[in-house]
């Protein structure tokens, strides 16, 4: 077997942890280095990792001197994005980040076109698209086999308590969750958005400083219309984090409720279909991904130019739902 790949890790505490984990279950990925402002963390993390002082860094740049790597894992905060990808970039390395590819669409473009300067992968950690039932609905939507996909409710109601920045964000289900959603909803449809309008709203018990709770209307290619309603300060009943899906088309409609997903042919009753086998999910998958990237060329689906569609999506809701306005897609700044 092929050696490892090594990879720099930049943010090992909170989601960074999960990512430790992974590398750690991977057979074929190993920590080159842990870098992270907060040294107590950071500590605790190559403890955790059995990695000494010597893989331990609170400067990025540092480590990219230093450290000889194959890549690096971004699981730093959306507004230290740009800074930490794009210092890899140009060291050489391709990288893996964290959703969303950036707080802003300019960033997120200027690393892009960082990416492609530099000649290496940018991925983006769109782990939702990866875990079983995610892959068999996009393969019966576009088997057709219900004829052409023509509208799509989507449904989401968590109630999570995080701290930290995300209950700082003006739109923190929009920006930090319904990213997810909305990549998905391009995943399953193979369809881009044209357009997008609705609504953000906060109710008077919410935890998070900015709206938590949006009604949204997406027009996509090929006459599709999505609705999208969704609360980050749910009280109750929650959806999984996945949400609740409704895909309707010519001959009959595909439903997901609580990860289970039912087809029912027009004039039948819902019945569950068996999901593909996946041996890897989620962040397994991406991370085996970006390794195939590093080491095969294999494109991944997550680049960063593809995932340029769906940030729009984010930040073209967030320019709906602060004007009033239909914003048409995709965003031209």
């Amino acid at each position: 077997m092929a050696s490892p790949i090594r990879v720099i890790q930049v943010g090992v505490g909170g989601m960074g942890s999960v990512w430790v984990q992974t590398v750690q279950d991977a057979p074929k990925v190993t920590h080159a280095a842990l870098v992270d402002v907060n040294p107590r963390v950071l500590e605790a993390q190559a403890l955790e990792c059995g990695k000494g002082s010597s893989h331990c860094y609170t400067n990025l740049a540092t480590a990219l001197k230093d450290v000889e790597a194959d890549g690096l894992i971004n699981v730093t905060p959306p507004q230290f994005h740009e800074e930490v990808c794009c210092a890899a970039l140009e060291a050489g390395l391709p990288v893996l980040t964290e959703k969303p590819l950036s707080d802003g669409m300019a960033s997120a473009r200027r690393m892009v076109a960082a990416a492609e300067k530099a000649g290496k992968t940018l991925m983006v950690a769109q782990n939702y698209r990866y875990q079983a039932f995610a892959p068999t609905l996009r393969r019966l939507v576009a088997s057709g086999d219900l004829g052409a996909p023509g509208q799509v409710h989507v449904s989401f109601a968590k109630g999570p308590h995080f701290g930290g920045f995300r209950e700082e964000m003006d739109h923190p289900l929009i920006v930090d969750m319904s990213i997810h959603h909305f990549d998905m909803l391009r995943y399953f449809l193979g369809a881009d958005p044209v357009a997008v309008s609705g609504q953000s709203w906060n109710p008077s018990w919410s935890w998070f400083k900015g709206d938590a709770s949006t009604a949204l209307h997406f027009a996509f290619e090929h006459v599709i219309h999505a609705s999208y309603t969704g609360s980050w300060c749910s009280t109750g009943a929650e959806t999984s984090w996945n949400a609740d899906w409704r895909i309707e088309c010519e001959d009959g409609v595909y439903v997901a409720t609580n990860d289970v997903l039912y087809r029912a042919p027009t004039g039948e009753g819902p019945r569950a279909v068996s999901l593909d086998p996946m041996p890897l999910a989620r962040q397994a998958y991406l991370l085996d991904a970006f390794r195939r990237a590093v080491t095969e060329d294999v494109v991944p689906e997550t680049t960063g130019a593809d995932n340029l569609k769906s940030l729009g999506m984010v930040f073209g809701a967030v320019e709906a739902v602060s004007s009033g306005n239909v914003v048409r897609l995709p965003l031209e700044n």
